[in-house]
């Protein structure tokens, strides 16, 4: 069983249940184009992390966009 996971800052307010539903549906797409495998056995996770969580260079991504 395939398994597709998203990791993506969680800003804003986070991703719309609607936004993570569309993603999930456009993704299980691309793998049975790609693939040729139904729908039914691809699982997409989608992990939305703090950007207190995230960091580049040693710096979170919460201090270098409060830099910009």
């Amino acid at each position: 069983m395939p398994i597709i996971n998203v990791k993506m800052t969680h800003e804003d307010g986070g991703a719309t249940k609607e936004q993570k539903e569309q993603l999930s549906q456009k993704l299980t797409q691309a793998f049975v184009d790609v693939f040729g495998r139904g729908e039914k056995t691809c699982v997409v996770t989608i992990d939305e992390v703090s950007t207190d969580n995230y960091a580049i260079g040693g710096k979170t991504i919460t201090n270098i966009r409060k830099k910009s």
